[in-house]
């Protein structure tokens, strides 16, 4: 991640992984998850602070789900239920529930089907925000698989020369393991900027850059802007304007809008969907080649592209998943770093729910 987007030291408060993964897992059973689902929801956020994605940790995204469990907008255990099923295939209806937590069973779904046939699929709508997607494309690489997952929200992207939002963030995810190096995790938005990066730049007063919004007319930002009052811009696809390649982010976007709402039986954001749509994939390597082949070509490959010699003034080429897989290694020994004002926040909520308060290293 940026380093504008990362607390300013100064504003740092290091918390140990089990206490921050002890105080969310007791928020969500607070909200009325099970403690297994809540355990499960906890894992999705603290390990992607663990991996250094802020955006889609705690310190954006708890307090929102908390708000949303109290509106009704979340259901808690929520009826899931397969609506429609083939060897291959499945369409889950989540009945409201959580993302973060029906993402993992709809991706144990796919995994467990590729297994049966080499290839599983699974589409999942009225579902709740699915935190960090490339969690869940994780849990297949963890079984020698190629994991894949898409997800649909909101209307927040112009398309290429429109001045009215029409898509969501829509990010993709792909991971795919390797035998000694980290494995390969890329999760992207396909917006110029992610959305919750917006809020990360207003907590640390970070500007925005050029590219990444535009004004209600549609015009893009062409110089570093200090965040605007969300009801007074829009966003930009990938890309940004059409001489940088907008209209790939706009096609990429609208990929995820296909395989989440469209192949789900949803109605896209656009046409007045209503909660998140995703979208899970699970390729069984070994069906497809020697798994023992697989792991020691990526190896190959993702040395290959580590070992770049850098341009000038860089120290040194990643590749996606590396610098997340070194960040959770710090993290685990050192604690993670969350910004003062979440460490508050935390302070406050555990004691309105009369939960134990986050430790601090």
């Amino acid at each position: 991640m940026l380093e504008r987007f990362k607390a300013p030291e100064v504003d740092r408060v290091h918390v140990p992984e089990d206490s921050l993964r002890g105080a969310v897992t007791a928020i969500f059973e607070k909200m009325g998850e099970t403690p297994e689902d809540a355990a499960l929801g906890a894992d999705v956020l603290v390990t992607a602070d663990l991996r250094g994605v802020e955006t889609h940790g705690v310190s954006n995204m708890l307090r929102a789900y908390v708000s949303l469990y109290g509106d009704g907008t979340l259901k808690a255990n929520a009826d899931w239920r397969i609506v429609r099923e083939s060897p291959a295939t499945a369409t889950i209806d989540a009945a409201g529930g959580h993302g973060i937590i029906l993402g993992p069973k709809a991706m144990r779904v796919a995994v467990e089907k590729a297994r049966n046939v080499g290839i599983g699929a699974v589409a999942m709508l009225n579902a709740g925000h699915s935190g960090p997607i490339g969690h869940h494309a994780m849990l297949a690489a963890e079984q020698d698989m190629v994991g894949m997952t898409m997800t649909s929200a909101g209307a927040k992207i112009v398309p290429t020369f429109g001045a009215e939002p029409r898509l969501g963030t829509n990010p993709i995810a792909i991971a795919a393991p390797a035998r000694s190096e980290a494995p390969f995790l890329y999760d992207a938005a396909t917006s110029a900027i992610a959305g919750n990066k917006i809020r990360l730049a207003k907590r640390v007063g970070a500007e925005l850059l050029p590219g990444w919004i535009t004004d209600l007319d549609g015009n893009p930002n062409e110089v570093p802007v200090s965040v605007p009052d969300i009801d007074d811009m829009h966003m930009l696809p990938l890309g940004g304007t059409r001489e940088q390649g907008s209209h790939k982010g706009y096609g990429f976007g609208m990929m995820a809008e296909i395989m989440c709402s469209l192949l789900a039986g949803a109605a896209p954001p656009m046409l007045g969907g209503e909660l998140s749509r995703h979208f899970f994939a699970a390729f069984d390597i070994a069906a497809f080649t020697d798994l023992d082949e697989f792991k020691d070509t990526m190896d190959s490959t993702l040395r290959k592209l580590r070992t770049t010699k850098p341009a000038p003034g860089h120290e040194r080429v990643l590749y996606a998943g590396l610098s997340e897989s070194e960040e959770m290694i710090d993290r685990r020994a050192n604690g993670i770093p969350l910004h003062r004002e979440v460490v508050e926040w935390f302070d406050h909520i555990t004691g309105e729910l009369g939960l134990p308060p986050l430790a601090r290293r």
